[in-house]
């Protein structure tokens, strides 16, 4: 999009009082919380809609999601989103969305989250590595931003940056991808009521190193394709290129579905390890689509996923 300008969206100007003093409340606390998370207890709750998505399912503690993470902005351990990213800025933000698009323009998270209904959603957190995680999300539908903004009929991919801020993400002052990081989504996957844009966890707002204020979640593909902190939204026409497909793409796929039938090119994908086992958690099959394929599956009818990984 050239240049950045006020939409002529219909969305308020006014931010509702109870985003206003979530926020407010959650920039006042990041401050005096240590190793750059959120204190989930004492931070206002989101008061998400509660839904039937992964009822069954047991979730990790708060702990473990927000002190093992992988956010490369931030440093390469695991433990150093934690340790650094309350370095970010997540108050103001705005998100830049052009492309094919009969509404472009920069918009505020607040005008974005207006006469949104956020809900909870427990999904299946399945890394390239091998780890996985159960996270109780909040956050609401993909689908309904892009609806908002009008999708015009040329576009068939949607693509994400995460934001650039040197000063602020110590992680991209070295070259271990190029940066902004990028992703992309094929339209029909960024519709599916599967996928969402998510600003919590907990019923909590978004810890910094989990991806604050807002970012996707696509649950039956590896992690990384769930783009962090996004500042850009771009409707296009041809596939978009992608971070970890930039930087090897015979490893990282533009799909990275997870599919245990094809294998990383260094390691198995038959097994993974859920996180908070210790050190010898058991290894246990890893399902296709990260077990949401009876959803998803549709997706994909005639594809070769090995060859289309």
């Amino acid at each position: 999009m050239a240049g950045r300008y006020k939409s002529d969206l219909n969305w308020s100007d006014v931010t509702p009082k109870d985003v206003w003093l979530n926020r407010r409340k959650l920039m006042a606390g990041a401050g005096a919380v240590a190793l750059g998370s959120i204190a989930g207890p004492a931070a206002a709750s989101l008061n998400a809609r509660k839904t039937a998505y992964g009822e069954a399912l047991e979730p990790n503690t708060w702990d473990e999601i927000t002190s093992y993470n992988n956010f490369y902005e931030f440093g390469t351990d695991k433990g150093d989103p934690a340790r650094y990213a309350g370095e970010l800025t997540t108050d103001p933000w705005t998100i830049e969305i052009g492309g094919l698009v009969d509404r472009p323009g920069s918009y505020g998270l607040e005008d974005i989250l207006k006469d949104v209904t956020l809900e909870e959603r427990i999904y299946r957190l399945r890394c390239v590595e091998r780890w996985a995680m159960v996270v109780p999300w909040v956050g609401f539908e993909l689908a309904d931003l892009l609806d908002r903004v009008g999708v015009q009929p040329s576009a068939k991919y949607v693509a994400f940056e995460t934001a650039l801020r040197p000063e602020e993400m110590r992680g991209v002052r070295f070259p271990v991808i190029e940066w902004p990081y990028k992703e992309g989504l094929r339209l029909d996957e960024a519709m599916h009521p599967l996928t969402i844009l998510a600003t919590g966890l907990y019923d909590e707002p978004m810890p910094n190193q989990n991806g604050a204020p807002i970012r996707v979640v696509v649950p039956w593909k590896y992690g990384y394709k769930s783009i962090k902190s996004i500042v850009k939204i771009t409707l296009v026409e041809e596939q978009p290129p992608t971070a970890w497909n930039e930087y090897s793409a015979h490893e990282y796929g533009f799909y990275s579905n997870v599919n245990p039938e094809r294998d990383h090119p260094r390691w198995s994908q038959k097994y993974e390890r859920r996180v908070g086992g210790g050190l010898f958690a058991r290894q246990t099959p890893t399902a296709k689509f990260n077990g949401y394929g009876e959803e998803v599956a549709h997706l994909y009818a005639g594809m070769d996923l090995i060859v289309n990984h």
